[in-house]
Parts: structure tokens; C-alpha cells; sequence
């Protein structure tokens, strides 16, 4: 397989369209060793997971097993260049030193319990980042089509219990206050010591391509990305293990939101076996630890949803929105300082301008509580991810929204320039 390299480590694979085709995601590569401190331990400024306060760094031992090997027995490493430095039986977990603020708020907390603690290997320390999908062989576990009984746009406003007329305004308010509640951090990839945003945008990227594969719900997808960027708030995490961070956090919304959710098995599968299901099995264990089991979390694909039902639109600007709301997901900065509330609401007057040459109806302004002037930032923001998006390498939502179900709203340019005041 050809790859072509760039100053900026990351390779790029060719990308073949159609429903066999083989393709392969992006993988990065450090130019120069990385320091030699392995680390899958609790970032300061956690606001969301319980831990105790102690001076300095405490090493923690964990434990080491054949099953944790990288790449997998009987796999081909994908960069034929990589060097692989010999495998150690054990290695530390740190947890860092917590700031002056953190002392202050977690006194009193239940610390973290560490005795089943996710092992790393050592070895990812000079392993690429790689994603690999491959559908051309057989799968071990065959979804079958004829369990979907209606398509997910037929039950987005059928049965959705958000759009109930009667609580909608009810409903909005507590999705208001809830969301703010499950914001990750914002700027928590600055403390991230081995991965980047351009990492999390190939992985994001991923995710939508496996969740076409599968039929998943758009809601399933909104969810794992809210659990990836709220684990990596508080974790550290070395980049051979982010695929396997993703792949728990899409393994988990699938089953809070899907009927019939994809198997361990089909998720281990779609990694071409680089983990093992024990090692997919326990970091979803440790997801759940760091999300303290709070799964219901209100998405900008809700919100959005209830925009959409409050005041009808057509479909062409119903699709054209959900795309570029979509599009938010691929950008840690600068959309995770944006409620989802606000995002969705942006999304809605970028397609309704779009379409309709109209922003935002007073309707949804008194409804929602947003004036035009506060959502201009996010919306400015939207326009210039909508204007980019044809240049960039990470296609998967842009050929999504080119299928005809959704209109090929992908493929409508948007306006060069937006009359915002």
C-alpha cells in the first residue's frame, strides 16, 4: 500500500469510495523518541471524576499481560519502518500532581480505584497511530437489515419523546441546565502529552465511517464523541491506545442508544484485532469509572432536533442543518466552548440562511432564550468549518451527506460571505 509522509508526521493513505472498499485511516508518527513516562493517569483540572488530593506524583503499580501486546500476534505491523523496542513486564501509572483549585474542590472525594487499572504497553511509545477499516472481509457478526423496522429519519420526529408539544418547554429547560453539567473541558488536549487535536479529528473521522457502516443512529454518534472528549478531559492516554479510548466510547453509545447494537466482537473486528475483547471489554470498564456511569447527556443533535420540530422547515434545510451540525464534531477547537444548545442553534440559521436566506425566526428566539447576536460567534465559526471542509482529508461526513437520502446537501456551497452585523 503506497502511503505518502508530510513534516507534520502524519500519513495520509489513499481513500477508495464504494461499499467494498478497503480503506485506510490516517496514522501519525513521532519524529524523535518520546519521554519515557507512560501514562494513562488523571489530568488536573478534573471536574468530573472523583479522585483524592495528595502532594507531588504517586506512582501506582499496574499490571502486565501477553494479551496486551502491540500490534496483536499473528497481525502485520502497518508502518514497515517503525522501530519496536523490547516488550517490559510492567511499567507506573501517575497521577498528576492536582492544582491549587483542584485541592480546593475535590477535599472530602472519593478517590479512584486503581486495583483494576487499564495496563499499557510500552511499546506504543514508538507505535504510529493508525485506524484501519476494512470491510472487504467477512465479518464475525452480520448485522442483519431487517431488524431496523423504520429508518432513523422516519423516528427522529415520530416517537422522539423530546418533541412531546405538551413538556417541550419543560424538556428544553432541564436539557439546558443538563448539558451544562457534561461539558467537557475546553482546552483539555493542552494537557494531553501524546496526542493532538489533528489526532482526535482522524479518530472523530472514524467513528462517522464505522457508523455508516453499521446503520448507526446519529444520536449514537454525538454520544460517543461527548464520552471520548469527557475521558480524554481526565485522562491521560498515549496515542497507540486512542483508537481503543474511541472504539470503547462508540461501543458504549451504541449500546445506551441502539436497538440492536454491534457485538464486542464486530467492534474488535473493525480494529482489524489490533486490541483484544478483553482489552476493549476493560477499557470500556474504565470509561464508565470516569464517566461515573452518567450516560444520559443531552447532544446538539436534540437540540437541534427540537429546533427543528418548534419551527418546520423543509427537508432540504432540515438536512443541510443536521450536516453542519455534524461537521461541529470534528473540531475540539474552537467548538467544545460552545454549549451544544448554542451549536445547534448556529446550525439551524446556517442552513436556514442557506436555503432560505433568512437567519433566525423569532419563534426559536423566544423559545431558546438566544438572540442572533449571541449565536453570531459559533455561527461564524460553522461557516468557515463549511467553507473548509472540501480541502480537508477527513472526508467521512461530507460523503455521508452526499448519499440522496440526505439531498446531497453536502454538496451545496454555502454562501461566501454572511451579512452578520
Amino acid at each position: 500500500m503506497h502511503l505518502s509522509s508530510s513534516k507534520s508526521g502524519v500519513v495520509l493513505a489513499p481513500v477508495s469510495r464504494g461499499p467494498d472498499a478497503c480503506q485506510m485511516i490516517t496514522r501519525a508518527q513521532l519524529g524523535q523518541d518520546l519521554p519515557q513516562r507512560t501514562v494513562l493517569g488523571v489530568l488536573t483540572e478534573n471536574g468530573q471524576y472523583r479522585r483524592t488530593c495528595g502532594q507531588g506524583i504517586t506512582a501506582l503499580r499496574c499490571f502486565s499481560g501477553s494479551e496486551n501486546v502491540f500490534p496483536p500476534a499473528g497481525k502485520k505491523a502497518l508502518s514497515a519502518s517503525g522501530v519496536q523496542g523490547p516488550a517490559k513486564q510492567g511499567f507506573d501509572m501517575y497521577v498528576d500532581e492536582p492544582e491549587q483549585g483542584d485541592r480546593d474542590n475535590c477535599t472530602g472525594r472519593e478517590g479512584m480505584a486503581f486495583e483494576d487499572a487499564y495496563e499499557v504497553d510500552t511499546r506504543t511509545l514508538k507505535s504510529d497511530l493508525h485506524f484501519l477499516l476494512d470491510f472487504n472481509t467477512v465479518s464475525p457478526m452480520l448485522v442483519d437489515s431487517s431488524l431496523y423496522s423504520q429508518s432513523e429519519d422516519a423516528s427522529d420526529f415520530g416517537t422522539d419523546v423530546i418533541n412531546v408539544t405538551e413538556y417541550a418547554e419543560e424538556i428544553h429547560q432541564y436539557l439546558r441546565e443538563a448539558e451544562i453539567r457534561h461539558m467537557p473541558k475546553v482546552h483539555y488536549m493542552r494537557k494531553q502529552p501524546d496526542i493532538t487535536e489533528g489526532m482526535r479529528t482522524i479518530l472523530v473521522d472514524w467513528l462517522v465511517e464505522v457508523g455508516e457502516e453499521y446503520k448507526l443512529r446519529a444520536e449514537t454518534l454525538y454520544l460517543a464523541v461527548n464520552f471520548l472528549d469527557r475521558f480524554l478531559s481526565c485522562m491521560s492516554v498515549l496515542r497507540g491506545k486512542l483508537q481503543l479510548v474511541g472504539t470503547a466510547a462508540l461501543l458504549l453509545a451504541s449500546k445506551y442508544e441502539e436497538i440492536y447494537p454491534p457485538g464486542v466482537d464486530e467492534f474488535v473486528f473493525i480494529t482489524d484485532d489490533t486490541y483484544t475483547k478483553q482489552q476493549l471489554l476493560r477499557m470500556e470498564h474504565l470509561l464508565l469509572k470516569v464517566l461515573a456511569f452518567d450516560l444520559t447527556v443531552p447532544t446538539t443533535n436534540q437540540f437541534l432536533l427540537q429546533y427543528l420540530r418548534r419551527q418546520g422547515v423543509c427537508v432540504r434545510t432540515e438536512n443541510l442543518a443536521k450536516y453542519v451540525a455534524e461537521l461541529s464534531l470534528l473540531e475540539a477547537d474552537p467548538f467544545l466552548k460552545y454549549l451544544p444548545s448554542l451549536i445547534a442553534a448556529a446550525a439551524y440559521c446556517l442552513a436556514n440562511y442557506t436555503v432560505n436566506r433568512y437567519f433566525w425566526p423569532e419563534t426559536l428566539a423566544t423559545f431558546t432564550g438566544y438572540s442572533l447576536r449571541e449565536i453570531v460567534p459559533c455561527l461564524s465559526e460553522l461557516h468557515k468549518v463549511c467553507l473548509g471542509i472540501p480541502h480537508r482529508p477527513q472526508q467521512a461526513i461530507r460523503e455521508k451527506y452526499k448519499a440522496s437520502k440526505y439531498m446531497h446537501v453536502s454538496l451545496v456551497e454555502p454562501p461566501a460571505v454572511l451579512p452578520l452585523r
